[in-house]
């Protein structure tokens, strides 16, 4: 299969004033597209790799071969995380809902406390990365990640992720990572947020 880039679900400048347009348009255009391209190039020359979707690549990483397998983490590790990322925004401000809200309640104490954990997570990644809240043995577990490397490839099942790579907020935030984080909070879609776990739990 060649893999494609998706189209956003809402238009560019949908997510101000927490992201703006050009920003959007550089990540979603130049950046989550030139992984897409990349991924295409690795895989035409690994024919027994092209009928797999980009999670089934990552699931069964040691099985690639040695020679693209970096390439393929970079290039379908950023595919995959950015594939997600587009669909856990919200133009419109929601709250968390139904069993994702009580599962969150239940494993960390309360919303608040996740947020703490999750913008600490977030905070913390040195250097470029994910921060991701993931379903593990049944539990909900907050953890970060370098570059575009993807949970899924150690077992791990995203249900929200947020990118902290410096081209997904520096235009607008410059070196202020944390406000960035916070500002992702008012745009996350928890209705899709509880259709991805609910989805993962069964």
């Amino acid at each position: 299969m060649t893999h494609t880039l998706p189209e956003l679900p809402y238009k560019l400048d949908a997510l101000e004033p927490y992201i703006d347009a050009k920003t959007m348009e550089i990540h979603h255009g130049k950046h989550h597209a030139g992984y897409v391209a990349k991924l295409n190039a690795v895989l035409e020359k690994h024919s027994e790799l092209r009928n797999k979707d980009v999670d089934e690549l990552l699931m069964d990483i040691d099985s690639i071969p040695e020679d693209v397998r970096n390439v393929v983490i970079n290039n379908g590790g950023g595919h995959s995380n950015h594939s997600k990322f587009w669909l856990w925004l919200s133009p419109k401000k929601q709250s968390p809902e139904g069993k994702i809200k009580k599962s969150i309640e239940k494993n960390f104490g309360s919303f608040d406390k996740f947020k703490e954990q999750f913008s600490n997570a977030a905070a913390a990644r040195f250097g470029s990365g994910w921060a991701w809240l993931v379903l593990h043995g049944g539990k909900l577990e907050i953890i970060s990640t370098p570059n575009q490397d993807s949970p899924v490839m150690d077992g791990k099942i995203p249900i929200l992720g947020l990118d902290v790579w410096e081209h997904a907020y520096y235009l607008k935030y410059q070196n202020k990572r944390p406000e960035y984080v916070e500002a992702f909070f008012n745009i996350i879609n928890w209705k899709k947020v509880n259709e991805i776990y609910e989805k993962a739990e069964n």
